[in-house]
């Protein structure tokens, strides 16, 4: 006697994807770092770029500079993927360790960078924010080796927001056209640096009416 079965359904075969504000935020990123490969960056390739001889005095501190800030700036969004965190933990800590020591290092070579090739006023903006991020990366790193996971992740999204804020800063420079306006570059990013704290905080703030959201539907499942 045949048995009659059940069609299959696409919902039982494939999970639901669900688009959460941090993958908008992380695709934004990942555009802001495209875009300033090319219009920024595109020297890096090009050995022949006059803008060579203008590094030529700072070229070692940029390299230090530049490894150390591309390793937080893209390894960054890999510590905020809870899937990672629960599958991966050691890769997950691995990648935060490097984090951490891009940051810590970053910001403040790239603060020497700017003591050595001027000008005063670029100078005060990048130890403003070599600070800023060693400061918030720290907390970060203290709140975890305590065990505070919340706080930690917390921290953790302040550090990134201030790790964003010079590729910010020519991103909107760069699509306005005021990046030959050297006035105008450096107040886009002093407000990209004046934002990042209260940017990060709304971030954390979706993050957690979505946790809440789907600890609800759990618990009533």
């Amino acid at each position: 006697m045949a048995t009659a079965t059940a069609p299959a359904t696409s919902t039982g075969a494939f999970p639901k994807f669900k688009m959460r504000p941090k993958y908008l935020a992380f695709a934004f990123v990942g555009l802001m770092m495209a875009y300033v490969a090319v219009h920024n960056e595109s020297f890096l390739v090009n050995w022949k770029d006059p803008i060579w001889v203008h590094y030529r005095t700072i070229k070692w501190y940029l390299l230090a500079h530049g490894l150390t800030a591309a390793c937080a700036l893209l390894l960054g969004p890999m510590q905020f993927s809870d899937r990672l965190r629960a599958r991966f933990t050691k890769l997950h800590r691995v990648t935060g360790r490097i984090y951490v020591g891009g940051a810590l290092l970053g910001g403040p070579l790239g603060a020497i960078m700017q003591a050595v090739e001027g000008p005063d006023r670029w100078v005060v903006l990048s130890v403003v924010d070599a600070i800023m991020l060693a400061t918030t990366t720290a907390i970060a790193l203290t709140f975890i080796l305590k065990g505070n996971v919340t706080q930690h992740r917390n921290w953790m999204t302040r550090s990134y927001a201030v790790t964003l804020v010079f590729l910010g800063g020519r991103f909107f420079s760069g699509i306005t056209g005021m990046d030959r306006n050297e006035p105008m570059s450096l107040a886009i990013i002093w407000a990209c640096l004046a934002l990042a704290y209260p940017i990060a905080d709304i971030g954390i703030h979706l993050q957690d009416i979505t946790r809440k959201r789907v600890a609800a539907k759990t618990a009533a499942a």
